[in-house]
């Protein structure tokens, strides 16, 4: 090989080097948008409002004793 080859192999190993240190994007670990009915939002909503009311109840009582 003469010496310009030996430069390009280089230059490829290196850039081969650096591509594989880089973590690519696990899509697995981004949530799927997907359509969420009415029903879905109203129950989501609902159990958002329990869970405020439960909250609200238990800083109340703390607040009394």
């Amino acid at each position: 090989m003469n010496r310009k080859q030996e430069m390009i192999k280089k230059l490829a190993k290196r850039a081969k080097a650096r591509q594989n240190k880089v973590v690519p994007a696990n899509p697995s670990n981004k949530p799927v948008e997907r359509y969420i009915s009415k029903a879905e939002r109203e129950k989501i909503a609902l159990a958002e409002a329990a869970e405020q009311t439960v909250a609200t109840e238990a800083s109340t009582e703390t607040d009394k004793d």
